[in-house]
């Protein structure tokens, strides 16, 4: 029997309206880590120290879409080294039936999840393990609760059998994991949507899975 960590986060809106600005697809990634990975843990910790002592503030963390370009090489660097394995599940909004579009967003979060999290809990674990889901909290209170429902909801629901799942519902800032997850779905979300592998490198070698259930957006 095992403890395997399963870092969690999302990328994209959650609304149909892509000619208005939204996004094509909307995401989820996650990043995996089996057994202790305290090390792992104490490198994205030692990292945010150096940058600190170079005059570099990240109080919230690192995120992808916002940090520069030397952090991201810099983060990526430690990432490539630690290696966890990556998942992602991506969904073309343009491509869903009506039926589910009327269901508003928080369906649509719900959906994306079920859909990755039912194949990858699989993958990830057998009969007898503990599997730690950390997942990035996402909108306002309301919303936070709502979402961390439909969570719960799908874990409970559609886990492996005879694993034991702990969900965590946690602010990205307070965990290495979720910054290694959002990093992750960052640059394969660059890959699909803009032909841009500029940092797959870090990535590609423990992506064990890149799934589109909807099939890919039309290119414009």
């Amino acid at each position: 029997m095992s403890e395997v960590f399963m870092y969690a986060d999302e990328t994209g809106n959650l609304d149909y309206n892509i000619a208005g600005g939204g996004s094509k697809y909307f995401g989820i990634g996650t990043a995996t880590f089996e057994g202790d990975h305290h090390l792992a843990l104490w490198e994205g910790h030692r990292l945010r120290l150096a940058h600190s002592r170079a005059g570099l503030a990240f109080p919230r963390g690192y995120h992808a879409k916002n940090d520069n370009h030397r952090t991201r090489t810099e983060v990526y660097d430690v990432i490539k080294a630690q290696a966890p394995r990556f998942d992602t599940t991506f969904l073309a909004k343009e491509n869903a039936y009506d039926s589910v579009r009327n269901k508003g967003d928080l369906y649509l979060y719900r959906m994306a999840w079920f859909l990755h999290f039912k194949e990858i809990a699989k993958q990830v674990t057998v009969q007898g393990d503990t599997l730690y889901v950390v997942v990035a909290t996402l909108g306002t209170s309301a919303r936070k609760r709502a979402f961390e429902a439909a969570i719960r909801e799908v874990c409970e629901d559609h886990a492996p059998s005879r694993r034991d799942v702990v969900v965590c519902h946690w602010d990205s800032c307070t965990s290495w994991g979720l910054q290694v997850a959002d990093y992750g779905l960052w640059a394969v979300q660059r890959k699909l949507e803009r032909g841009d592998d500029s940092f797959m490198e870090a990535v590609q070698p423990t992506l064990r899975t890149f799934f589109t259930p909807w099939g890919t957006a039309q290119k414009k």
